[in-house]
């Protein structure tokens, strides 16, 4: 412990000789070189709320921490963070700051891959809807870690709504997601991987019954509106006139079918990409005539540094290998 220390102080004492060169040479008007590494602290601790957490996530003091955040305030001439008990807030400047540096640090690791020997490396940042996890994703992932080892992949599970307004803000670089309902932005890139029709999911004992009177009568377990999903189911069962007995309505395919296996209630949901077959209790009863159908796709700038890994990786859809 006392080594340990040792060190912390050391390396506090060398953070505060550099600070106080650098205010030095704020204050007499040289050139002035920001620290890459302190931008990194304030994101850190504006993400996490607190500057404990931010030094651990960093590998650092909380000292150390508070210190690079006084120099870039120093340097930016605003006040970045407000310090309520053991939590800090961020100011109404530290906000302007905050979506500029991450788009600082977005293009900071374009310019090292760019840079790199390999032919692509450095972090992708995926977004994914939850069944994408466990459907589409593992062969995509396969495919990448094999193709590409020197791409450090980072996932991340939302809804599609929530995860398209990420890769607008430049938070993700690529997301596997429901195709929108508006017109895609031509700055992106659009590549469909699966198109799952509508069916409905029901209990074994209910499999010779009609699926668009099961709709009618049984309890539904409806997967949620806010979802374009769920919106697509919803527009069907009002193209249908078919007012059901709403019974729980939620957002996750795989929680569905939980709920319909224990006897609650059936579903009308997309025939979702799966890693493993329903079970025996559960039936998928096709609609008659034209039903819709979700088209799962991914995402992505055109612009992008990773915009040809992710259209050599797509070549061919994951569901067909």
């Amino acid at each position: 412990m006392r080594a340990r220390n040792g060190r912390d102080n050391a390396y506090c004492w060398s953070l505060q000789k550099e600070a106080q060169f650098l205010l030095r040479s704020f204050k007499q008007k040289k050139i002035f070189f920001m620290e890459t590494r302190f931008l990194e602290s304030f994101v850190a601790v504006a993400e996490s709320g607190s500057i404990a957490d931010a030094a651990r996530r960093l590998s650092l003091t909380p000292t150390a921490v508070a210190q690079r955040i006084r120099v870039l305030e120093q340097e930016l001439g605003v006040k970045l963070i407000a310090r309520s008990g053991r939590t800090v807030r961020v100011t109404e400047g530290g906000t302007r700051v905050l979506v500029r540096a991450k788009t600082f640090q977005r293009e900071l690791r374009e310019l090292k891959a760019a840079a790199s020997d390999q032919a692509f490396s450095g972090e992708l940042r995926i977004g994914t809807i939850n069944t994408g996890l466990t459907g589409l994703m593992p062969a995509i992932l396969t495919r990448l870690a094999q193709t590409y080892p020197g791409v450090e992949v980072h996932i991340q599970a939302g809804v599609s709504r929530a995860l398209y307004q990420k890769l607008i803000q430049g938070e993700l670089d690529a997301v596997l997601i429901i195709e929108p309902q508006f017109a895609v932005p031509k700055s992106l890139i659009w590549r469909m991987l699966s198109e799952e029709r509508l069916m409905v999911l029901a209990p074994r004992a209910l499999e010779h019954a009609d699926p668009l009177e099961l709709l009618a009568t049984q309890p539904l377990i409806r997967y949620d509106r806010q979802n374009w999903g769920g919106w697509l189911a919803d527009q069907y069962l009002q193209q249908q006139n078919i007012h059901p007995k709403e019974r729980f309505e939620l957002h996750t395919l795989d929680a569905i079918a939980l709920l319909v296996e224990r006897g609650l209630g059936v579903s009308l949901v997309p025939d979702w990409v799966r890693a493993w077959p329903l079970p025996p209790t559960l039936v998928k009863l096709s609609l008659p005539g034209e039903v819709p159908s979700r088209r799962v796709g991914m995402l992505w700038p055109a612009r992008s540094q990773h915009s040809r890994l992710l259209d050599e990786l797509l070549v061919s859809s994951p569901a067909e290998t």
